[in-house]
């Protein structure tokens, strides 16, 4: 990699770009920008992806618009022991689609026998007593990983592209450390 390319690397790096794939080329982007230019999914389905934003938003307002699917999706793609995902930290075999997936069924499955239609089509208060049921594993007639352990690694999922940038410590008045400058004893 040339100082030109590892520059501009770093940089994005810096800023939580990941390396998405537009158009057969690799770029940097991050997850929110991947969301908001449409970067295609490669792993994830159109309703897979609707569902993961939706829990996403419900447990970190801003998760959709961060890029959570597109976050999810990317690390789904990528060799397993270098995932930046909250199932790895937590010993999740892989590969990790299978669990999302899962997780995914067990949403849809136990919303719709409980409201009548997907979580994706319930209104935000339902929403939310959803997770918070699904949370304490409380759904009558869950299906899937444990509600609690979807909870944990989903929300962990969504606290990291929310707040898991310099834009995301910034908005909790956090300093970034690559931005504080050493204090030198000499």
């Amino acid at each position: 990699m040339d100082a030109i390319e590892r520059r501009a690397f770093m940089k994005g790096a810096g800023a939580g770009a990941l390396a998405f794939t537009v158009g057969g080329a690799e770029v940097l982007l991050t997850p929110a920008q991947a969301r908001a230019e449409g970067v295609p999914l490669r792993t994830l389905k159109a309703d897979e992806a609707a569902t993961i934003e939706a829990v996403g938003e419900t447990l970190a307002p801003g998760a959709r618009a961060g890029g959570i699917a597109n976050f999810i999706d990317l690390q789904l793609s990528i060799p397993a022991d270098e995932a930046l995902l909250e199932a790895r930290i937590l010993n999740v075999k892989p590969p990790y689609a299978n669990f999302y997936r899962a997780a995914i069924g067990a949403i849809n499955n136990a919303s719709t026998a409980k409201h009548g239609k997907p979580f994706t089509q319930l209104d935000a208060a339902a929403q939310h007593d959803f997770i918070d049921q699904m949370r304490q594993n409380k759904i009558d007639g869950w299906k899937g990983p444990g509600g609690g352990f979807v909870y944990l690694i989903l929300r962990s999922d969504a606290v990291d592209v929310v707040y898991g940038t310099m834009a995301g410590y910034k908005s909790l008045d956090i300093p970034y450390m690559a931005h504080i400058e050493p204090k030198r004893s000499w």
